[in-house]
């Protein structure tokens, strides 16, 4: 687990949202008003401040770790089997973050943020192919089916709230019905939408 820090700070550092908070509460109407204000002391000179390339790699590879909310450790791993694969090393890398179960549960609109959907796998809800997992960072795999395993999940209140929205948008290489969710395909690089330049993580790990 990573060390404990609020959330719209480590937005703001970074300057973009990175779905931490959930979408259309106050917390995140502010965060979105105060995004291009950088946190801590003498924050304007830092933010005006000319960055090296290493800086700007360094700045790209912190927000794909906040986005999952992964370990350096955990991360230099995920990097490590993908450059060592044959073929695109930043797709490869993609397909590991976006197929943990917790991102996969978030993705499929289970949860509303990527950090409660790491709660609900950790504390037994989510099973996939019919066995719960209790692993966030379980790799999901084309053909996985996603679900609640209890049906008093579906009583928890955000979990039922977000159980009756409509005309929510799914990633195109999964597929919901109902409260069940399947992985029908590998993510590819064509189709990733984070706000992170993956060609300057690349460089990042590749110097270490």
């Amino acid at each position: 687990m990573t060390a404990y820090k609020p959330k719209n700070k480590l937005a703001r550092r970074e300057g973009v949202d990175l779905s931490l908070k959930t979408f259309g509460t106050k917390s995140h109407a502010s965060l979105l008003k105060r995004l291009s204000i950088v946190p801590g002391f003498k924050s304007v000179r830092r933010k005006f401040a000319k960055v090296s390339d290493y800086g700007r790699q360094l700045r790209e590879k912190q927000k794909l770790k906040r986005i999952y909310n992964v370990t350096e450790k955990k991360m230099s791993l995920y990097f490590d089997k993908a450059v060592i694969t044959k073929g695109n090393t930043a797709e490869f890398l993609i397909r590991m973050l976006e197929n943990r179960l917790d991102n996969v549960v978030f993705r499929l609109h289970l949860a509303p943020t990527r950090a409660a959907a790491r709660q609900l796998v950790a504390h037994g809800h989510v099973s996939v192919n019919g066995k719960k997992i209790g692993i966030p960072s379980y790799n999901t795999k084309v053909g996985d089916k996603v679900e609640f395993g209890k049906a008093k999940s579906l009583e928890i209140p955000y979990i039922k709230e977000f159980a009756t929205q409509k005309n929510v948008e799914i990633a195109k290489w999964l597929k919901k019905t109902g409260n069940t969710g399947e992985v029908v395909a590998d993510i590819q690089l064509s189709d990733y939408q984070e706000p992170v330049d993956m060609a300057l993580v690349i460089e990042f790990y590749s110097k270490l």
